[in-house]
């Protein structure tokens, strides 16, 4: 009986299954079969991992790259990374999407929705290519600015101690936008009457904010955070472009290091850290959902 109903509800549904079905193929051929294949090569070995016939392994490639002390730092590393930028994208992001909803900037908000936006759609490494000019040391146009202005030079990519933040100006330029768009959607979706209704009760504009319209933003914060999160977890275009994983393996994230051990051949351990990092991702990605419904109002 149940058997009955499930089929006479897809039927009813077949137009929507139609439709569905290249996008449900095409996201099983070049997303999940990939994983797989990435997945099988990590329990091989090396030498014969590309082969027709590879050698099966086991666990021996997770043992070893859990065992390498430059994996266990790039974790760490990555996943400080993260939080940062999470941090810093996200924040920033709501910043200048509830500024350019106030009612008080009446004009120029196109200008900004626009200029704001423009570096996502950029290509990211036309735009990363750039910001490595902007930070070199010896002609970029930030230590210049600092130094017309008498403030002392700013390391940039080349120092251990700036190569974070310099990274992480270069990811907020390309990233922010998007959140601040995602933002800026779902306060227009909100309910205004509330707001008024709080202030006919004399609640101050930082109290209407905070108790109103920010638990509003939920959804788009739950998002936004997931979709960052996956995002900078997997951070490897920028360190490609501007530091190469340096200086001293400071910006050396999990992904680079993959890439550098399957460059040298040693596709095993290259796809075992890329299964470990996809663990990470799923995980985190989990926990923050269920953090956040946790949170929720019952």
């Amino acid at each position: 009986m149940q058997f009955a109903a499930t089929i006479d509800l897809a039927w009813r549904n077949r137009i929507f299954y139609v439709f569905v079905a290249p996008f449900a193929a095409l996201t099983a051929i070049f997303g999940l079969w990939p994983i797989a294949l990435s997945i099988q090569v990590s329990f091989t070995a090396s030498s014969t991992a590309l082969g027709a016939d590879p050698t099966y392994v086991g666990w021996a490639n997770y043992a070893r790259v859990l065992a390498d002390p430059i994996f266990v730092a790039s974790m760490g590393r990555t996943l400080v990374y993260t939080a940062l930028a999470v941090a810093a994208n996200l924040a920033f992001a709501l910043a200048i999407a509830t500024l350019i909803d106030s009612p008080r900037l009446k004009r120029g908000t196109l200008f900004f929705r626009l200029a704001l936006f423009l570096p996502v759609i950029t290509p990211d490494v036309a735009g990363y290519v750039v910001w490595r000019w902007l930070f070199d040391r010896s002609f970029g146009a930030v230590n210049a600015a600092a130094d017309l202005l008498g403030l002392p030079p700013f390391g940039g990519i080349a120092s251990v101690d700036t190569v974070l933040a310099a990274v992480l100006i270069a990811e907020l330029w390309h990233h922010a936008g998007l959140y601040m768009t995602i933002f800026l959607a779902n306060l227009a979706m909100r309910d205004r009457a509330l707001e008024e209704a709080a202030a006919i009760d004399g609640a101050n504009a930082w109290q209407i904010w905070y108790r109103v319209i920010l638990p509003q933003l939920r959804p788009a914060i739950v998002v936004t955070l997931v979709y960052a999160t996956v995002q900078f977890l997997k951070t490897f275009t920028v360190v490609v472009v501007m530091t190469k994983g340096g200086p001293a393996d400071r910006t050396n994230f999990v992904s680079y290091y993959a890439y550098q051990l399957f460059d040298q051949g040693r596709y095993g351990e290259a796809t075992a850290m890329a299964t470990l990092l996809f663990a990470v991702v799923i995980a985190l990605s989990l926990g923050a959902f269920k953090l956040v419904e946790r949170g929720e109002p019952r």
